[in-house]
This record gives structure tokens, C-alpha cells and sequence, in this order.
């Protein structure tokens, strides 16, 4: 799985320009390129038949591109100060790192996904720890950076993801190029049900609770904590899952955003996009022939869709069937935060010149706390049958495709200018 010291050496004048390669070109030269070597559109103003060969990419531009999306890049610096805290910190991070793409208030959620021609890879860089190749420099050590990455990847199996190439399973404007030979497909996923936990965390570490707006019901038990939230004022549910749901969003859209400069500064072609079922890309569609990403999924007759989880061992989100009680999901979340290697224990290592008094400054998290949080987690998953109420548990929304481009299409149809020199380049500078 790794790409070895020699094929490192051989790319490295590459890696050197992709390390120089100027922002604004990349912001300015991004464009969605969707033909690939070895494509084909049958009819229409744009038919083409490529005459070159499906181009799969090397484990080196692979891990590349993967790195760029959810790479570690070095320690959070948490938020510092927040007046109504004092004298402790705001204890809202998740994780003690920080990656490519922000997280909302540091909760870091979102973990990745991918699959090729060699099978199905899950990397999770959301709690792995920075070393000094990552940290801020004027000098990036590009050939740790990625082995980090490519050292962490977990194959999940060994054939390409399985998605039928069919509606609703893919939109049909997709379908000609979707997930195809010799492409890389990226799949940022996100643990919804615990970033809706760190939310009513968030909330009751700030003097709130929330209301059931949707069934017109106040949470039964939250009135013993009259001194800790304020009754008259709580969040309605509805509006704290479609806030985390936003924030969410923005991760796994940045993510791929990341990946479409690292495309262009590498003369790569692929775009950004949504038209892949997620219900697909999971796996949980109910086609036989749709396999996806093997997820677990609950199901309802009152529910449109089915409720993806997670898969066991490996991406579990913080609710059902992986935890027995939402208290005990509540739990885990402190337990990344203040336990061992999380944003809030003194062992965690850091960027400040006293790290352990940072660490261990903010403010603690409860037994009254966590039974605060467990008790409106609970109600949320006895009310609706699963958590989060109103979306899903594990969620994804935008991808991000990679292969080689087909010059040949752009030269035929467009005028001078439609690619880059890096795109002109690629198969001389990188093959």
C-alpha cells in the first residue's frame, strides 16, 4: 500500500512544484474537468471518444490528493477567551488537532473515505496527533507528510465502491463519469450524532437547554437544572439539528474545495460535487447490487429514508447500536475531550510555551453536566427513534473526483486557456 523511498525520489522535482505552485492559479485556473483518459460521450454538441488509455493514479498522487483533503496539519490553537468562561478557557474543542478543513468551534466530526481501482480505504486523521513535519514551517517535509497520511489508511475491501450506474442512485448528468476505471473517489463522512452531542454540550456549557418545537413539548427532568440552563429560553431541536447539519456541511465541502487546488497544481483533472446519492454511497439504498460503503443503517415505516449508523469498528457514530444508552454516548464525548490525548488533559502535547496549564484551564465538564446533556440526548432518540432527531446519524454530501485529464477533448472543443500549463505538463513531468 505504500509508495516506497525510490518512486518518492523520482517524483520529488513534482512534489517541489506542487509545494511553489501560486494560490491565486489555482483559485483563478479551478475548474470542474470532467474527461478523463479513456472517456466517452456518445452523442450530443460535446461527443468524444478518448483515444487513450483509463490512467489510474499512482499511490503517490493518490495520497497527494487524500493528504490535502484531511491531512493533520499541526496543533489547534482552541479559542481563547470567552468572557462568560472566566477564569477558564472554553472547553468546546473535540480534538487537539487541527486539520486541512476548519471545524465549527473545533469539534472535528468529519473523517474520510475513498476508493480506486485497488479497492476501499477509510483514513481518520480527526484525533491522530501533528509531528514536527506538520507543524507551521517555511519548509514542508512533503515525504513524512504523506507517509503519515498513507501509513493510517485502513482498506475496507478490495473491490472499487459499488454504486449501480443508474438513477437515483447517481444523477444522470453524472452518470457517464461517476466513480469510473482509473478515477479516484474521495468521500468525506461525517459523525452527525456527535456533532449534535458537542452542540448540547456547547449549549448547556453556555446556560442553555432546547425545546421539542417539533411535538410542542418541553424535555421532561430538565426543570432540576433550573441553576445551570435557562428554562425560559431554550433552543428549538429543530434549529440545533439544521445549525449542526450547516456546519457540517462546511467541512465536508472544504475538504473537497482542498482537494480541487491540489487537482489543479498537480495537472490533475476532476471537480467537486453532490450527485451521488448518499443513501447510495453508503450503502443502505436497499439495492442488492449497491453495496457502497457497507454501512449499518435503522429503518422505519413512518421514516423516507433509512438512518445510516456506521460501520462496526470502524466509523461508529455516537448513538445506537454502538452505545447502549445515549449517557454512555454523552460519555465518550467528554472522555475525547478531557481523557487521554484529547484537547483538555494535561498529558496532550501542544503549541503554547506552557501547554499543560492551557490544557488543563478550561472549564470541567460535570456529573451534573453530563446527566444535563444525557437527558435531552435521551429523550431525542426515545422520541424520534434514533439521533439525531431530524437528520441523519452519519451524513455526507459533496465528493471529490480525480483522474487523469484527456487534453485531446479541450483541445477539440474549446479555445486556448481551458486547462492549465500544469494540466499541459502532467504526463511528462509526472510519468
Amino acid at each position: 500500500m505504500s509508495f516506497n523511498q525510490k518512486d518518492f525520489h523520482n517524483m520529488k522535482h513534482c512534489l517541489e512544484q506542487v509545494s511553489k505552485f501560486p494560490l491565486l492559479s489555482a483559485l483563478m485556473g479551478r475548474r470542474s474537468r470532467r474527461f478523463s483518459a479513456g472517456a466517452h460521450i456518445e452523442s450530443g454538441p460535446f461527443a468524444f471518444k478518448s483515444t487513450k488509455n483509463v490512467q489510474p493514479l499512482t499511490e503517490i498522487e493518490r495520497s497527494l490528493i487524500i493528504s490535502t483533503m484531511a491531512g493533520n496539519t499541526g496543533w489547534s490553537h482552541l479559542i481563547p477567551f470567552n468572557k462568560k468562561y472566566t477564569p477558564y478557557l472554553p472547553n468546546y474543542a473535540g480534538s487537539a488537532t487541527g486539520r486541512v478543513f476548519p471545524s465549527a468551534a473545533g469539534f472535528q466530526t468529519t473523517d474520510l473515505f475513498f476508493t480506486d481501482d485497488s479497492g476501499v480505504y477509510y483514513l481518520s486523521t480527526r484525533d491522530s496527533f501533528p509531528t514536527k513535519y506538520n507543524q507551521m514551517a517555511a519548509e514542508i517535509d512533503l515525504e513524512n507528510y504523506l507517509k503519515q497520511s498513507d501509513s493510517s489508511f485502513q482498506k475496507i475491501s478490495n473491490e472499487r465502491l459499488q454504486i449501480p450506474q443508474k438513477e437515483p442512485h447517481i444523477e444522470s448528468h453524472n452518470l457517464w463519469v461517476t466513480n469510473t476505471p482509473g478515477s479516484l473517489l474521495a468521500i468525506p463522512v461525517v459523525d452527525l450524532a456527535q456533532h449534535v452531542l458537542l452542540a448540547l454540550c456547547y449549549l448547556v456549557q453556555n446556560g442553555y437547554g432546547i425545546i421539542d418545537d417539533i411535538n410542542k413539548q418541553v424535555i421532561p427532568g430538565l426543570e432540576k437544572f433550573d441553576r445551570m440552563i435557562d428554562l425560559n429560553s431554550p433552543f428549538p431541536l429543530s434549529f440545533l439539528d439544521q445549525q449542526c447539519l450547516g456546519e457540517a456541511t462546511v467541512e465536508l465541502s472544504v475538504s473537497c474545495f482542498a482537494g480541487t487546488l491540489m487537482l489543479q497544481a498537480m495537472g490533475l483533472g476532476g471537480w467537486m460535487y453532490d450527485g451521488i446519492n448518499p443513501i447510495s454511497i453508503f450503502g443502505v439504498s436497499g439495492d442488492p447490487n449497491n453495496k457502497g460503503l457497507g454501512f449499518q443503517a435503522d429503518t422505519r415505516e413512518d421514516w423516507n429514508f433509512p438512518n445510516p449508523t456506521g460501520i462496526k469498528g470502524v466509523f461508529e457514530t455516537k448513538c445506537p447500536p454502538y452505545y447502549l444508552r445515549m449517557k454512555d454516548a454523552v460519555k465518550s464525548v467528554v472522555n475525547r475531550k478531557f481523557g487521554k490525548g484529547g484537547p483538555f488533559s494535561e498529558t496532550t502535547s501542544g503549541p503554547w510555551k506552557n501547554t499543560e496549564k492551557i490544557r488543563t484551564s478550561a472549564a470541567p465538564h460535570t456529573e451534573e453536566f453530563i446527566e444535563c446533556v444525557s437527558i435531552m440526548a435521551q429523550y431525542i432518540y426515545d422520541t424520534f427513534g434514533k439521533f439525531p432527531a431530524t437528520v441523519p446519524s452519519a451524513y455526507c454530501l459533496m465528493y471529490l473526483q480525480a483522474f487523469h485529464l484527456d487534453t485531446e477533448f479541450y483541445d477539440h472543443f474549446y479555445k486556448e486557456g481551458s486547462y492549465l500549463q500544469t494540466h499541459a505538463d502532467h504526463q511528462k513531468k509526472w510519468h
